[in-house]
């Protein structure tokens, strides 16, 4: 029912820190490009500074779309590069309040798609009404503001939002091998005794019907949720 149109999130924030040059400021130089994002966020005094386009907003369905917020951002470095005349491998004055903004606007996409997945979910009948459960996976479900900015989509609809532990939250391995498991419980794809060739190997794993045009057709109206950021602690409240 979901799926991302272009990059995966925690692609794009780590192509946005390099973009950056996070990696040269050495409390990041050790970290991955999201853990550094969302460092660095926290440092902002002005997370405000810049805004970005919430993607796909008047699309009325559940996929997510980042590539072009990471095009965003590499437009304003280049600007700012230009402005304060940085070359090789400075880093502009504002990358601070430029992580705010940008980890902001990739949390209020997440929530948008997320809150119109779970109204078909219960429009349909999908959820049961005695565990009303999300649960975050991934690499992204290590970063602790996207995590919080979700648990307030589920404090507002009356879910539990959970994660893994986050050791297993770092290696796409463990949900590839999730995907196996459940495929072997429906006896599909079981002819583990033949060769496998890598031309035989398909780039995706799909799990369950894809169900996009329903979700279209149920022509649900969300309304973006503007999160307000306190950086004191990493919470987050809703504006």
């Amino acid at each position: 029912m979901v799926q991302s149109l272009d990059n995966a999130p925690g692609e794009v924030m780590d192509k946005a820190a390099r973009r950056m040059k996070l990696r040269n400021i050495p409390d990041y130089s050790k970290v991955s490009g999201g853990r550094a994002i969302e460092l660095a966020a926290m440092k902002s005094k002005k997370p405000e500074m810049f805004q970005f386009t919430i993607p796909l907003i008047r699309n009325r369905d559940c996929n997510f779309s980042f590539s072009g917020l990471k095009d965003a951002l590499v437009r304003i470095v280049l600007k700012k590069e230009e402005e304060h005349g940085i070359m090789g491998s400075g880093i502009i004055p504002e990358v601070y309040d430029l992580c705010a903004a940008f980890q902001l606007t990739m949390a209020e996409h997440i929530y948008h798609r997320t809150e119109r997945a779970v109204l078909f979910c219960e429009k349909t009948n999908l959820l049961s009404s005695q565990y009303k459960n999300i649960v975050v996976s991934g690499g992204v479900a290590c970063n602790d503001f996207m995590f919080n900015s979700l648990k307030l989509l589920g404090d507002k609809l009356g879910y539990n939002v959970y994660r893994p532990p986050l050791k297993v939250c770092t290696d796409n391995g463990i949900m590839i091998a999730w995907n196996g498991i459940e495929k072997l419980r429906q006896q599909e794809d079981t002819n583990i005794t033949t060769s496998i060739q890598l031309q035989d190997i398909e780039p995706t794993a799909p799990l369950g019907t894809n169900i996009i045009d329903k979700v279209i057709a149920a022509n649900l109206p969300t309304k973006v949720t503007r999160l307000l950021k306190l950086f004191n602690g990493n919470k987050l409240l809703e504006k």
